[in-house]
């Protein structure tokens, strides 16, 4: 290993269990993901009898991630379940369940594979008490804290219900890693995969003025969440919405009276932008210490060459370190050491 190489740790990451039990005959009705292994490295996900990915053996087995990690120097991977699991709309006793399933699955791989991999949890947002509950399970099994939708079953993040689980995580030191999900708009657009371009963009915006105008940021300042994507589209429409913000505060000060302008740099976002232009953008809008390098593997709308973009920028090296690694290390609360890097 080169002195001079910087350590790449990719905080965005999906996997799910090869081996999923069948949750409809498990709790006795549909709409849960199955796998139907037809071929061999390869599984269709399926919700009841609806295809909804396909997916191969890089989205369940470590060593094949290992492999291809190696092969584009990534180091470290931070370990989230595929946003679909969450079951938001499930009955809360059997999300719970489930969350416990897809979580000790991620907690059991980075036992095996400390030095390559963290992880984070999955939590039944829709019960605050079993979310709490399973949230602090996490942090005793191993992982560094959880992943959440950018609504829940369409109740936006700064929710009164929502904000004892904020606060158990800022009290736990737990990361929170907010991912677009069940995006606005999806049955106005179903042609030219538009809910995926253009609905979650709109998602992961809607989450962080959703924290921000709601307060939530404001009265946990040490919650350490992170926002997938770049940040959606809120980078490139922060103007409008301070804009916003000062000429119909009756509106969008009603919770909070601190100019929206005043959290860029006190939350994270990853680097999954695709963009050269964008990328100096929300580096010079946010600062280099707030953005961590996020790929999306192993999906297609992600980074499909980790770190590319970032290394290929003329940043100087303790920008490229800060977005290579040192702001996620920092995120996760642990250090290269952890890694034995």
């Amino acid at each position: 290993m080169s002195e001079n190489r910087i350590l790449k740790l990719d905080i965005h990451t999906h996997i799910i269990p090869e081996n999923m039990p069948n949750l409809r005959e498990k709790y006795g009705y549909g709409g849960f993901v199955r796998l139907e292994h037809h071929k061999p490295c390869c599984a269709r996900m399926m919700v009841d009898d609806r295809f909804f990915r396909e997916i191969q053996d890089n989205c369940w087995d470590p060593d094949v991630r290992i492999k291809e990690c190696n092969h584009h120097h990534v180091d470290v991977q931070v370990l989230s379940t595929i946003p679909v699991m969450f079951s938001y709309w499930a009955k809360p006793e059997h999300a719970y369940d489930l969350s416990k399933l897809l979580n000790d699955h991620i907690a059991d791989i980075v036992h095996r594979y400390p030095t390559r991999f963290a992880g984070l949890g999955t939590i039944p947002m829709q019960d605050t008490d079993l979310a709490i509950k399973e949230l602090e399970r996490c942090m005793k099994i191993g992982l560094r804290g959880i992943q959440i939708g950018s609504n829940i079953n369409n109740t936006n993040l700064d929710s009164p219900s929502l904000y004892p689980i904020f606060e158990a995580a800022q009290d736990l030191g737990a990361c929170v890693f907010v991912h677009p999900w069940e995006m606005l708009g999806t049955e106005k657009m179903p042609k030219y995969w538009l809910p995926w371009l253009v609905g979650m963009p709109a998602e992961s915006s809607r989450a962080i003025c959703s924290m921000i105008f709601g307060g939530v940021l404001e009265r946990l300042p040490n919650l350490k969440v992170a926002f997938a994507h770049g940040g959606g589209s809120f980078p490139a429409t922060i103007g409008r919405i301070e804009h916003g913000f000062q000429v119909r505060p009756d509106l969008c000060a009603v919770d909070n009276d601190v100019n929206p302008r005043d959290y860029l740099g006190k939350f994270y976002i990853d680097s999954l932008v695709h963009d050269p232009m964008m990328l100096d953008y929300i580096v010079k809008l946010i600062g280099a210490e707030r953005i961590a390098l996020g790929t999306d593997y192993p999906f297609p709308l992600g980074e499909l060459e980790p770190g590319k973009l970032i290394e290929s920028m003329p940043f100087d090296n303790y920008t490229k370190e800060r977005l290579l690694s040192g702001s996620g290390l920092e995120w996760l609360g642990m250090k290269k050491s952890d890694f034995g890097f």
